[in-house]
């Protein structure tokens, strides 16, 4: 089972990698393809203002490099170097043929720049078929301050048209993107399936242990009782009935615990709150719990801060929450030393239940509330029961809106503190 885990988790880990770089490949081709749309329209542009020179005479020297007679200053601008006033209406019109030549399918606002005028002398909206923006009639060319005339090409839609050149581009990845969340959406509930059904599996395991055991001793027991001279032996009629007793109150025990499991199912806690003396209820608890303590050699001091210290909380609750943590410090410690006190902290109120037992290493604390977690050492888990109690105290304390924190480092005990609002 732990291998099969292991190995699901090391095909989540490869997976994610393997996302993560298809995904960042993905992003990559995206932007080469952009700066190759926005080569590819820049080179269509030019050859479109090439074409213009060639059809109409707008400098006098004719020889001149076209592409010198060509400035760039932003991407979406263009700026034609002229040496006349051209004539407007064949200008606009060999504009928009050399754009469908050479496949510029965008609009583009044009204006002719007068240097003895410092200003533009006209302008002109050039649309095409599907290039068409009402807004961009009114947006202004930018204009430069040049010592020599020239017609300004403004494409304001530039971007818009270089990502929709890119639509199959931008939809296939996004489709690829969905399907890798899918997949790994997929991986994570068969993980997740996976943990609910290794936790489900050791639940029965640990649930049959706990009772398979005490059942057989009460059968032993009981055999043993049917024999027909056990009358005439009543230390051993005592003793065995003592042991029916004792495995009959582990039982109940268990049962308590699956009880628990159904309280732990509600989404909140049916309290019925009253006033309750915290010291009280810590007397009780380890009343509760005397037969195991003395069982263990158990040492338990309580240390309160005042005679009373009184809350408002659901009495029965909290007791077993007590309970619990109480039986945790006698169960994991070889000689137990206990100590449980209660102390006021402003508007709180503070029991602590102090352990010098086996501890909890710092990497198991945020996980030891959680339900049927059990803390393991290496592969193996190093404690008996389901992974219950601690999950029901902080139910328990939840419940209550108070909170529940713990301190313990690996063979040096534990600190458990609750902190419950008074009022």
């Amino acid at each position: 089972m732990v291998i099969r885990s292991k190995t699901l988790r090391l095909v989540i880990l490869t997976s994610t990698i393997l996302v993560t770089i298809i995904i960042a490949v993905q992003l990559f081709w995206l932007q080469k393809v952009y700066l190759y749309e926005e080569k590819q329209f820049n080179i269509n542009v030019s050859k479109s203002i090439r074409g213009l020179y060639d059809d109409m005479e707008l400098v006098n020297d004719v020889s001149d490099n076209t592409q010198k007679l060509i400035e760039n200053p932003s991407p979406d601008l263009y700026l034609l170097r002229i040496d006349c006033n051209p004539n407007l209406d064949s200008l606009w019109l060999n504009l928009k043929s050399e754009f469908t030549d050479f496949d510029v399918y965008t609009d583009c606002k044009a204006a002719v720049y007068s240097t003895e005028k410092n200003a533009f002398t006209i302008q002109e909206y050039i649309d095409l078929p599907d290039s068409y923006h009402a807004n961009s009639k009114e947006l202004p060319v930018p204009m430069f301050k040049r010592d020599y005339s020239y017609v300004v090409l403004f494409f304001p839609h530039r971007g818009q048209y270089i990502l929709k050149q890119m639509f199959f581009w931008i939809a296939s990845g996004v489709v690829l993107l969905l399907v890798l969340i899918a997949f790994g959406a997929s991986i994570f509930y068969l993980y997740r399936q996976k943990f609910l059904n290794e936790t489900q599996k050791d639940f029965v395991n640990n649930f049959t242990h706990e009772f398979r055991t005490p059942l057989a001793v009460i059968k032993i027991a009981a055999d043993v009782l049917e024999q027909e001279n056990i009358t005439d032996k009543p230390e051993r009629l005592r003793n065995y009935a003592g042991i029916i007793s004792d495995q009959t109150g582990h039982l109940q025990a268990q049962v308590q615990r699956l009880l628990e499991i159904a309280y732990t199912d509600r989404s909140s806690l049916p309290l019925e709150k009253e006033q309750v003396d915290a010291n009280a209820l810590i007397r009780q608890a380890i009343n509760d719990l005397l037969p195991l303590a003395e069982q263990k050699q158990a040492v338990i001091r309580t240390a309160f801060e005042h005679p009373e210290a009184f809350l408002l909380a659901d009495r029965s609750y909290l007791l077993l929450a007590l309970i619990n943590l109480i039986e945790n410090a006698i169960k994991y410690s070889a000689r137990p030393e206990i100590l449980i006190s209660s102390s006021e902290t402003g508007s709180e109120l503070c029991l602590s239940v102090k352990d010098n037992g086996i501890g909890i290493s710092r990497a198991h604390h945020k996980k030891i509330f959680n339900r049927f977690y059990r803390v393991t050492q290496g592969e193996l888990h190093t404690t008996k029961g389901f992974g219950l109690g601690l999950n029901f105290v902080k139910k328990v304390i939840d419940a209550h809106n108070g909170k529940i924190e713990v301190s313990s480092e690996e063979k040096k005990g534990s600190t458990f503190i609750i902190k419950i609002p008074k009022k």
